[in-house]
């Protein structure tokens, strides 16, 4: 039987290859909305972040997300993507 292949994507903070299931993915949509998306399937422009609380808090200290989102990240955004985080 053939192996499936799994999709890797890059962490935007650790520079880190992992499986598309070990990371976040967050969204800047086409209105200027930035939202979590945990089915990957939205529209816009991505970033994937590891599953780690340091991550996180290294991704807002140096504001890597919103560099690469291009746009300003609210704390509720971040403590909401800290609480998937810590399901």
């Amino acid at each position: 039987m053939k192996q499936r292949k799994i999709p890797l994507r890059t962490c935007v903070i650790t520079k880190e290859s992992l499986p598309k299931k070990e990371l976040l993915r967050i969204v800047r949509t086409p209105e200027g909305d930035v939202k979590v998306d945990e089915t990957g399937k939205l529209n816009g422009r991505g970033a994937y972040i590891k599953k780690d609380v340091s991550v996180l808090e290294q991704a807002k200290k140096t504001k890597i997300l919103e560099k690469r989102l291009e746009v300003e990240i609210e704390d509720s955004v971040y403590e909401e993507i800290k609480n998937i985080i810590e399901k």
